[in-house]
């Protein structure tokens, strides 16, 4: 019998899509991950129990995947799907000692998020032709949204008709593990969402259940259609290697840092779990301070 098998693998993922609610992505990721993992104890050690395991052959396999060139981030993130599924063995009763408990995780440094700078983002709102009818307000607005908000792609994806009240004044996004938070509308991402509602409805009449963005033929956009958008966008403003959905949202929380925003205040509208996840875009506050302070206090002078 296959190991793959014997793991409770087809289980385990089960539990993570429907009990714990896990995204696709993450989904595809654990799979591979840990197709990987199996596929290593079953050549390296010819092993075909999970009661085997110990923490020596995962810190084997983590020295096997970092001489092969990985990066600390990368096998932590595999770290992290062994440390789930070996959770899940256990608590299930399949194995007695979970060996994660003696792994430590390698050291990675932080790295910092790429944003877009203010200008170029006022400048694209400013001066960019996006497009006359449906997909170029469509298209205008989807860059508004996201910028505004701050919100995933998924989210935006997952939108619909309904999630947006100019009544209270938000939009409803519903995050991982499909958690829902509220956002704030501004005055013009108000204006901007009332046009862009006014033609879509001239085009693509319907409820207040479908979904707020379609495609040219009416159909629900898909993620590569999101990213190719706001890569070509972003690409008449920005000379920035990264172009993409995510860092519209490193933009949104830097520079409400940049503008003296609470922290604790970010976290909510990016739907963190936790501070620590939300603090690394204090990183450019600090460097703001200290050119104020360079500038202002007669100490810092040369």
């Amino acid at each position: 019998m296959k190991l793959i098998h014997l793991m409770k693998l087809t289980t385990f993922l089960q539990y993570i899509e429907f009990e714990k609610r896990f995204s696709v992505h993450t989904i595809t990721a654990y799979r591979t991950d840990l197709g990987q993992f199996t596929d290593f104890l079953a050549t390296t050690y010819d092993m075909t129990s999970a009661k085997e395991v110990r923490h020596t052959h995962i810190r084997s396999w983590m020295v096997q995947l970092m001489q092969g060139g990985m990066t600390s981030r990368s096998v932590n993130r595999k770290l992290s799907a062994l440390k789930t599924y070996f959770l899940f063995l256990k608590r299930r009763g399949h194995i007695k000692l979970n060996p994660m408990l003696k792994v430590a995780a390698p050291k990675s440094g932080k790295r910092l998020p790429v944003f877009i700078q203010q200008e170029h983002l006022t400048l694209l709102f400013n001066e960019v032709d996006f497009g006359e009818g449906y997909e170029g307000s469509r298209n205008r607005t989807i860059m508004e949204l996201l910028y505004a908000t701050g919100m995933r792609r998924s989210e935006l994806i997952g939108l619909a008709i309904k999630n947006i009240s100019f009544e209270q004044g938000h939009v409803k996004v519903f995050g991982k593990g499909q958690k829902e938070r509220l956002i704030p509308m501004s005055k013009h991402l108000d204006r901007v969402m009332k046009d862009y509602l006014t033609i879509r409805d001239q085009h693509f009449p319907a409820g207040a259940e479908q979904p707020l963005f379609l495609t040219g033929k009416g159909k629900k956009l898909y993620p590569k259609f999101v990213y190719n958008l706001v890569r070509k966008c972003l690409s008449s403003v920005t000379t920035v290697e990264q172009k993409s959905p995510h860092v519209l949202r490193h933009s949104f929380a830097t520079h409400l840092s940049n503008n003296g925003a609470d922290l604790n205040a970010i976290k909510e509208l990016l739907g963190h779990a936790n501070l620590a996840a939300t603090q690394i875009y204090t990183h450019n506050s600090i460097d703001k301070l200290k050119k104020v302070y360079e500038q202002a206090h007669p100490k810092a002078k040369r």
